[in-house]
């Protein structure tokens, strides 16, 4: 990415937007961020050359607010909990521009599923000459390394595990259902959906009171780097404990992996396991 030409920023929760804006002030690349109000860390502010939050789901807010600010290329980061639009009276919740609703009724009235919506967005602000581009362009570091990065390996029956639950997740992920499943003794325990990892975890935890569960969480195998990349972080160490997960297994080089020191050490510290693994589940 061109320093000084400005990147626009969508802004979901979690540290990942941090993590980019910072990456591109280093670079010297101005940051045109739109945070989503009641997601977005207000310490983006600081970050980026200019910060607009948006209260209501206005694609043209968004459009408006990069273009003004001279953004060509734009990429998103951090997490939307999608389970917010099927509250009741979801329309007078999010209040919706007219461009928002021909996305969704419209555009993916096909179907609803994450990569569907994100393609139309993408599709609908490259009609204004505003291209999406992957956030991992300009931080690829965030990528996890392969191997045990923890001191405490897997025991032979989290290995069988993780390679029973690998091949789940990965069919999950084809029809873009979710990406992470939790397993114990080769049996599924909870699987992804639209309410994220955490609670996806927490929810195993309430079904296998005896704890030492395995958590899988890979990529899409058509997995698009400009959104919905799988991510980790101390939070989902957090949640692992206080539901009696025991290991982590993510894909390595198609797993961002937020704030590596502090979260190893904290898994280090509650005695729990990740492993970064390829493709196979298995090298």
């Amino acid at each position: 990415m061109t320093p000084r030409e400005p990147i626009g920023l969508i802004a979901g929760a979690g540290r990942f937007p941090l993590a980019v804006a910072k990456r591109a002030r280093e670079a010297g690349i101005p940051v045109v961020c739109v945070g989503l109000a009641g997601l977005a860390d207000p310490a983006l502010a600081a970050l980026c050359s200019e910060y607009r939050t948006m209260r209501r789901m206005s694609l043209g807010f968004i459009i408006r607010t990069f273009q003004r600010g001279g953004v060509s290329r734009w990429t998103m980061a951090g997490k939307v909990y999608k389970q917010h639009y099927f509250r009741p009276w979801r329309l007078f919740r999010v209040i919706p521009d007219w461009r928002a609703l021909r996305v969704w009724y419209v555009r993916s009235r096909s179907d609803h599923r994450d990569d569907s919506l994100l393609l139309c967005v993408i599709r609908e602000f490259e009609g204004e000459g505003l291209f999406c581009v992957s956030a991992l362009d300009l931080c690829p570091e965030l990528l996890v390394r392969p191997g045990v990065l923890t001191k405490r390996p897997p025991t032979a029956q989290e290995e069988a595990d993780i390679a029973f639950g690998w091949g789940l997740a990965k069919e999950m992920g084809r029809f873009d259902v979710g990406q992470s499943v939790m397993v114990r003794e080769r049996t599924v325990l909870a699987i992804e959906a639209i309410e994220g990892t955490d609670q996806a975890i927490l929810r195993a935890g309430q079904l296998c009171r005896r704890g030492g569960f395995v958590v899988v969480k890979v990529a899409k195998p058509q997995q698009d780097r400009r959104f919905d990349v799988p991510t980790v972080g101390s939070e989902t160490v957090e949640v692992m404990q206080r539901a009696g997960a025991k290991v982590l297994a993510i894909e390595a080089a198609r797993t961002i992996f937020l704030d590596e020191a502090e979260t190893i050490a904290l898994a280090d510290r509650y005695g729990l396991t990740i492993t970064a693994r390829s493709d196979d589940g298995l090298s």
